[in-house]
């Protein structure tokens, strides 16, 4: 992975978390404690080294508003806020960076930096205003001592292993996501059908035979037709209906679906595999999605539109992964 994709990836991720966290106080504007929150949650070595010190995201919150509350205190101000609600991100809009945050996370992608997380971290231990030295000193640490377990920890990383590519007539890709929940509640989560629509959004309700969940089994989905705000989602009709079939589930560290969209040949089926680990503070997820081309002649505009198709898969496991997390970041 170059820098600026490595930079691009780690912008999307740590921006879609950081809103999600300021969208449960009610802001539309993420700021410097949110990026914190987002590095907390994310999935490369600052991320791990943060909860290796023994920061959780629950831990990290609280942390945020005990700071917000005796700044507003410092300012004259006793009014109680309202407390965090849900993440409402996903389901409203107009939402952004703040301005120096914004401008922290475009000095991590420039001159000798490297342009992931760890770039972002370093940037914010500099920041001059003060709030992240407060919101560590709060959780027992210091930037000082997060700067040194993120150096010992990236000295003594291997060099990451190349994703696999796809195999003939395939659009395959994958992701590594941190879950802030135990092992056994991802998988809870994932391997039962009816709350597949909590990690796919595009599905809306699921219908399916009663009994023991077992691999070789089937079950139908129906698409999403009403969005949050209650506006109309316009979906064909060849489209609405999706069946799901299980194809393994190995409690608790592996779990793969199959979707494919029976009323029209148009959809091309894919698959869906989960791979669970135990992580400090939660759960290792490794997600991979696999595309599935047309066959003969009909592949060949298909394979002209590859590098299309790369990013429509990249962007449907951003998706996902975030509503995973999510599932588990709701009060």
């Amino acid at each position: 992975m170059n820098k600026f994709t490595r930079y691009a990836t780690t912008s999307h991720a740590l921006s879609l978390t950081a809103i999600e966290e300021a969208s449960r106080r009610g802001f539309r504007e993420a700021d410097l404690e949110d990026m914190f929150l987002a590095l907390v949650l994310n999935d490369q070595p600052a991320g791990h080294v943060l909860r290796n010190t023994g920061i959780s995201i629950h831990s990290a919150r609280a942390a945020v508003e005990a700071y917000r509350k005796d700044h507003m205190a410092s300012l004259g101000i006793t009014a109680d806020s309202p407390p965090p609600g849900d993440i409402v991100f996903h389901e409203t809009g107009g939402y952004a960076w703040s301005k120096r945050a914004s401008s922290l996370l475009g000095r991590a992608g420039r001159n000798g930096s490297t342009g992931d997380a760890a770039a972002v971290l370093r940037e914010l231990l500099n920041e001059p205003t003060g709030l992240i030295i407060d919101l560590l000193q709060r959780l027992g640490t210091s930037p000082a001592k997060v700067l040194a377990e993120l150096e010992r920890t990236e000295s003594s990383l291997a060099s990451p292993n190349k994703p696999a590519a796809g195999r003939r007539g395939e659009v395959t890709g994958s992701v590594e996501a941190f879950v802030p929940a135990p092992v056994e509640d991802v998988w809870a989560l994932l391997s039962d059908p009816a709350r597949i629509p909590e990690w796919e959004p595009g599905i809306g309700s699921i219908e399916g035979p009663g009994g023991p969940v077992l691999p070789g089994r089937t079950w139908s989905g129906h698409a999403t037709l009403i969005r949050p705000d209650g506006k109309p989602l316009k979906v064909n009709r060849k489209f609405r209906r999706r069946e799901m079939e299980l194809l393994q589930a190995l409690p608790p560290a592996r779990v793969a679906w199959r979707f494919s969209f029976p009323d029209t040949h148009a959809g091309r089926p894919t698959v869906a595999g989960f791979e669970l680990a135990p992580a400090t503070g939660g759960t290792r997820l490794s997600i991979t999605l696999t595309w599935f081309r047309h066959q003969g002649w009909r592949a060949l505009p298909g394979m002209l539109l590859t590098p299309l198709q790369r990013f429509l898969v990249w962007i449907k496991l951003s998706r996902i992964s975030s509503s995973i997390s999510r599932a588990f970041r709701q009060p």
